[in-house]
């Protein structure tokens, strides 16, 4: 029997500048999966299903974009007042426990544990809050006693069919960042997410009755809209303010409607026809947000065909590119709508590949973010075979939030190395205190040729400092590397294999 032996030495540079990937897959990409809650979506399937039967399904859920080498997951935890996790501001969501106010009788930190089976699959966790809608309809004998709309009812305006919170109240606002402050202080997510929804899309012939509370908080100079903006423009900041006290490394991102203003009503809209827009309609105004650098990213929510005449994707992606200022940029793509809409071209299934080709062929869009979950998983197999072969091939790292930190990341140490047939069990360990990645790469040749690719990546939750992989086809060198929650890399070790079995 011949025996194989492995030099394990460190490659004295940085990693950074060894790396190139191919042109199939950018080093750096973010590739999310919104995966929401509210009427139970994408997950739980059931909120009565037992709790073996939701860990599975969301595993199953994880599973499917671990193998599109996906990085991150969205996940909904506070969809209409509520809480997915225990929490002392809001009661239990009905859409995990099948009655609001309820706790799961035996699962007791459903968020710590999809955090942790989020990382174990080297994916980040953003969770995803909605800060406005209070209901979901008009049933409050179903609401919990708990919930704001018994606690604080002079916090509620009903419009359309659901009640909201009115974003012109301070006290809204500070219930809020408590909310904020009490997820990144106890658990370890990588970002905050807001989504659309701020101001109601408008209803005809109904009005948001918040005049009494404009005329006490709005400024003599002010219009109710500018008002109103500028009461979404503070929630915001102060998120973003609660956010960066508490942990600096954790991002922040919203996913605003598509269009933030028509060409037809302001020469810098763009040339879409959008029955509603963002900025006169929902009062948002994402554009300010990143000028005043209070977003870590950005997500417009793109869910139209490349050439829908109201509102083509390839028009309002570009606008985009164009005119958001700071922040990466992230496009949403509506996958839900692939054989599934009244427009004929999602029965192609070229239609998101069309999108994405799109996306990283303009300079300053850094990924994408498919809705929702369930889109894919069990369909459309064509689809998700092409996103696997052509633009998703090989691991990317997540893009980096706005807070920079350049520290020295020391390079790995070997604990233990062990092999078996054509597999080596190899452990690290590491001394860095905010780390986030290991990473795993190959190279056909050596590591100075620059043909090395990322194959696969291993969340570091934070306080561990160690970590086992398993390396496959000894005949090809790796390299590993720590990188933390700022982008910083370590400089690469090496695993070199010699001889034959």
């Amino acid at each position: 029997m011949r025996t194989i032996a492995f030099l394990i030495f460190p490659l004295l540079f940085i990693s950074c500048s060894v790396f190139r990937a191919p042109s199939i897959t950018p080093k750096t990409e973010f590739r999310g999966i919104w995966i929401a809650t509210v009427a139970n979506i994408d997950w739980p399937k059931n909120a009565n299903d037992l709790t073996d039967k939701k860990k599975a399904d969301f595993i199953r859920i994880l599973d499917f974009y671990q193998n599109l080498n996906f990085n991150a997951a969205i996940v909904q935890i506070r969809t209409a007042g509520d809480a997915l996790y225990p929490s002392q501001r809001s009661p239990w969501s009905k859409y995990l426990t099948g009655k609001q106010g309820e706790p799961p009788s035996d699962f007791e930190s459903p968020l710590q544990w999809m955090i942790q089976e989020t990382h174990k699959r080297g994916m980040e966790f953003h969770a995803w809050l909605n800060p406005y809608r209070a209901t979901v309809d008009l049933d409050t004998l179903s609401l919990s006693k708990q919930h704001d709309f018994y606690q604080h009812p002079e916090w509620m305006v009903k419009y359309g069919k659901k009640y909201y919170y009115n974003p012109g109240l301070p006290e809204v606002r500070k219930k809020f960042d408590s909310i904020i402050a009490e997820l990144v202080q106890n658990y370890e997510i990588d970002a905050i997410h807001f989504d659309d929804y701020f101001y109601p899309y408008k209803i005809k012939d109904e009005v948001f009755n918040d005049s009494l509370t404009f005329e006490q908080f709005g400024l003599p100079d002010q219009t109710l809209g500018d008002w109103r903006r500028s009461n979404v423009d503070s929630l915001v900041k102060n998120v973003h303010q609660t956010i960066k006290r508490h942990k600096p490394w954790v991002q922040f991102g919203i996913s605003p409607f598509g269009v933030w203003k028509n060409k037809g009503t302001d020469p810098k809209g763009s040339d879409t026809k959008a029955g509603q827009t963002t900025f006169e309609d929902l009062y948002a105004d994402p554009l300010l947000w990143t000028e005043q650098g209070w977003l870590d990213y950005l997500a417009p929510q793109v869910y139209w065909s490349m050439d829908y005449a109201p509102a083509s994707h390839r028009i309002i992606t570009e606008w985009w590119e164009t005119n958001a200022k700071g922040g990466n940029l992230y496009i949403g793509n509506g996958t839900y709508k692939i054989k599934n809409n009244a427009d004929k071209a999602w029965n192609r299934r070229n239609e998101i590949p069309k999108q994405l080709r799109l996306a990283r062929g303009l300079g300053k869009i850094d990924g994408n973010i498919f809705f929702s979950a369930k889109s894919l998983m069990g369909q459309h197999e064509r689809v998700t075979n092409t996103l696997k072969r052509k633009f998703y091939r090989f691991p990317a790292h997540n893009p980096v939030g706005l807070v920079v930190s350049k520290r020295e990341i020391a390079l790995p140490g070997i604990a233990s190395y062990r092999k078996h047939n054509k597999t080596l069990e190899l452990c690290v360990s590491h001394s860095d205190t905010v780390p986030r990645f290991l990473n795993l790469y190959r190279s056909k040749s050596n590591f100075k040729s620059g043909d090395a690719v990322m194959v696969e990546k291993k969340y570091l939750p934070e306080g561990e400092q160690d970590m086992c992989l398993e390396i496959n086809s000894l005949r090809v060198p790796a390299g590993i590397t720590i990188s933390d929650a700022f982008g910083n890399e370590s400089e690469v070790l090496v695993v070199e294999t010699q001889g034959n079995n």
